[in-house]
Order: structure tokens, then C-alpha cells, then sequence
């Protein structure tokens, strides 16, 4: 019994090393890195711009503006602390006008605790706490 439980340790510290491992390695893959999506509708093989996502020179994602026919559809901005924590999200209508601002704090363990919503004009609009539960 012992045994069986020092072997599902050892695979859980494994497991949990290699995907942050695996994290670690997308970040350092996204460096800079500017990805545009692209469509074609079927019937008149006309291509248009559908999404560009960016990330910073330390692999966090910056910016994502979605497109429609029209143009820019929204647009989403993320500000990261030190640790490389989303501390903030910025999102925009087409016109580039504050839609709704998004902060975050966080546990110790880097799992989130509080998320607070602003209207534009920076008024607490309204908060959510995050409750994380483990079945036995």
C-alpha cells in the first residue's frame, strides 16, 4: 500500500513538472510571435483577416483583435505582473472605445482569487471570487 502510494506521488510530481515544462516551452516558442488567422469563403474564394493574436518578448499574449467583414469586430489587451500574472484585461469595441475592464489577484499557490469588473469610466461595476474545491 505504501509502495503504491509513494509511486502515485512520484508520477503526480512527473506529471505536474513535465506541463509546466510544456508551459514553459509554448511561452518560450511565442516569443514576438504574431499569429494571423485567415479565411476564405467557399463560394468566392475571397480571403479575409479573421484574428491576430500577439505576444511579448516573454511569450505572454498581449493583444487579440477579432475582424469581421467590416473590420475590427473587438479587441482584448492583457497587462502581466513580474511573475508573469495577468493582472489586467482591456477590452474594446470596434471603434477602439473601453468596453470593460477585468483585474486579477491571486493565491500564493498562482491560482486565481479575485477578478474585479470596471465599467469604462473606471467604476467597480462588480467582483467575483474564485472558490477551488477538491473531491476526495
Amino acid at each position: 500500500m505504501k509502495t503504491k502510494i509513494l509511486l502515485l506521488a512520484i508520477l503526480s510530481m512527473t506529471c505536474v513538472s513535465l506541463l509546466a515544462q510544456t508551459t514553459e516551452e509554448k511561452r518560450e516558442k511565442r516569443k514576438n510571435l504574431t499569429i494571423k488567422e485567415w479565411n476564405t469563403n467557399a463560394a468566392t474564394q475571397t480571403r479575409f483577416l479573421d484574428h491576430i493574436t500577439k505576444y511579448n518578448a516573454q511569450g505572454f499574449k498581449t493583444e487579440e483583435i477579432e475582424y469581421a467583414n467590416y473590420g475590427q469586430k473587438s479587441k482584448i489587451t492583457y497587462e502581466y505582473d513580474a511573475s508573469g500574472k495577468c493582472v489586467k484585461e482591456v477590452e474594446y469595441d470596434g471603434r477602439n472605445k473601453v468596453l470593460r475592464i477585468r483585474k486579477f489577484e491571486y493565491y500564493t499557490d498562482g491560482s486565481k482569487k479575485k477578478q474585479y469588473n470596471y465599467l469604462p469610466s473606471g467604476k467597480l461595476e462588480s467582483s467575483k471570487e474564485f472558490e477551488y474545491i477538491f473531491a476526495n
